[in-house]
C-alpha cells in the first residue's frame, strides 16, 4: 500500500514537472506604431513563423499602439525584463546614452537605400549593436521604414518657410540640431501623442516616414505636406540580453533565423507601405502635397549639413566618414555599372589584313 502511494506521488511529480516543462516560453513583444505599418505587419509575421517554427514552445505576444508603453517608457521596460522584444526606432538610442546611433538621425546621411541597407548589415551596423551589450541589450535586426517627408500647417517649400514652426521630433539632440538649423522650434513629444498634439495646434507640423503619417492618419490634422526624403526613420529589433541569452541554444537559434526571415519580409513590404500610403493620402485630398525640387533639396542639403559637423566628437568622426565611404562606393558601383555597357558595346580595334 506504502509502495502505491509512493508510486502514484512520483507520478503525479512526474506529471507535473512534464507541464511545467509544456509551458511555452513567453515573448512579449512592444512597439509604437499601428500594426497595419511595415514594422506592425513585420512583428506579427515575425510572432506567427516563430510558434510554428518552435513547434509551440514559444509564444509570442505582439502589443502594438503603446498599449504597453509608451516611447519614453519602452527601454526601460525591456531593460528590467517587463517586455522582452521591441522594435524601437534608432532615434531612441542616443538617450539610452548610446549616442553612436545617432548617425541614423543626421539628414541627408544616406543618398539611397543601397548606401543605407550596406551600412546597416555591415560592419558599422554591427559596431552599433555591440555598443548596446553594456546596457543589458542585444541587438537582433534592423528593420526599414524609409526616407521621412515633412508636413505642416502651412506650405513649406524653402529653408526660410521653417522660421518659428514648432516642429514634433522624437527624443534626439541631432533631430532637435537639424530643425534648429532649419529655423524652426523642436518639440520633443511621444508618438502616441502627436496626432491630438497636430490636432489641437500644440505643434504645426512634423516629420514622418509616408507609412507612418498615414496609418496615424496625420495627414487629416496637417494641411501640407513636402516629399523630402531628408531623414531616415528605421528600427532596430532588440532583446533583453540576460533573457535572450538564457534561451536553449536550439530554440535561439530557431528565433534567429525566424527573426533573419522577418527581417527580409519587412524591407520588402517597407517601399510598398509608403507608396500605398501616399497614394492614399492623395486620394483622402485633405493634404496638399509638394514634391521638393532638386534645387531646394540642394539648399535643404547645405542648411542641414553642419549638423553633421557639430555631432562628430558625440557619434563619431570615423564613423560617420565611414558612412561617407560606403555612400561613395555605391555611387562608384553605380558610374562604373551604367558605363559597362556602352564599353561592351564599344567596337574593338580594326584588323589590318597582311
Amino acid at each position: 500500500m506504502k509502495l502505491s502511494a509512493s508510486i502514484l506521488a512520483l507520478a503525479l511529480g512526474l506529471a507535473a514537472s512534464l507541464a511545467m516543462a509544456a509551458e511555452p516560453i513567453v515573448i512579449k513583444f512592444s512597439h509604437v506604431v499601428a500594426p497595419n505599418t511595415p514594422k506592425g505587419k513585420a512583428a506579427d509575421y515575425f510572432k506567427k513563423i516563430a510558434e510554428e517554427r518552435t513547434k509551440g514552445a514559444v509564444k509570442v505576444e505582439v502589443y502594438p499602439n503603446s498599449q504597453l508603453y509608451k516611447d519614453r517608457e519602452e527601454m526601460e521596460a525591456l531593460q528590467i525584463g517587463a517586455v522582452q522584444m521591441l522594435a524601437p526606432s534608432l532615434a531612441k538610442f542616443g538617450p539610452l546614452g548610446v549616442r553612436a546611433f545617432e548617425l541614423y538621425d543626421l539628414p541627408y546621411i544616406f543618398p539611397n537605400k543601397e548606401t543605407l541597407y550596406r551600412v546597416m548589415d555591415g560592419d558599422i551596423g554591427k559596431k552599433l549593436f555591440g555598443m548596446l551589450n553594456a546596457k543589458g541589450i542585444s541587438g537582433l535586426a534592423y528593420w526599414d521604414n524609409g526616407f521621412k517627408q515633412m508636413s505642416a500647417n502651412k506650405p513649406i517649400k524653402t529653408v526660410a518657410d521653417f522660421k518659428g514652426l514648432k516642429m514634433r521630433i522624437q527624443s534626439s539632440k541631432v533631430l532637435e540640431a537639424q530643425m534648429k538649423a532649419m529655423g524652426a522650434n523642436p518639440q520633443v513629444m511621444a508618438f502616441s501623442e502627436v496626432y491630438s498634439a497636430l490636432q489641437q495646434g500644440v505643434v504645426d507640423g512634423t516629420e514622418n516616414p509616408m507609412s507612418n503619417l498615414y496609418t496615424q492618419k496625420m495627414h487629416e490634422v496637417q494641411k501640407y505636406l513636402t516629399l523630402s526624403d531628408h531623414g531616415y526613420l528605421g528600427y532596430a529589433v532588440i532583446v533583453n540580453k540576460g533573457f535572450w541569452d538564457g534561451l536553449p541554444a536550439d530554440i535561439r537559434a530557431t528565433l534567429n533565423k525566424a527573426m533573419a526571415d522577418a527581417t527580409v519580409y519587412e524591407r520588402k513590404i517597407a517601399q510598398d507601405e509608403n507608396d500605398d500610403s501616399l497614394a492614399a493620402v492623395k486620394k483622402a485630398g485633405t493634404t496638399e502635397i509638394y514634391v521638393l525640387p532638386y534645387k531646394d533639396r540642394v539648399l535643404w542639403h547645405q542648411a542641414m549639413l553642419p549638423v553633421h559637423k557639430e555631432f562628430e566628437e558625440k557619434i563619431g568622426r570615423d564613423l560617420i566618414q565611414a558612412a561617407y565611404n560606403v555612400a561613395a562606393q555605391v555611387e562608384k558601383e553605380k558610374a562604373a555599372a551604367a558605363t559597362a555597357p556602352a564599353q561592351k558595346d564599344k567596337p574593338g580595334p580594326t584588323k589590318t589584313k597582311k
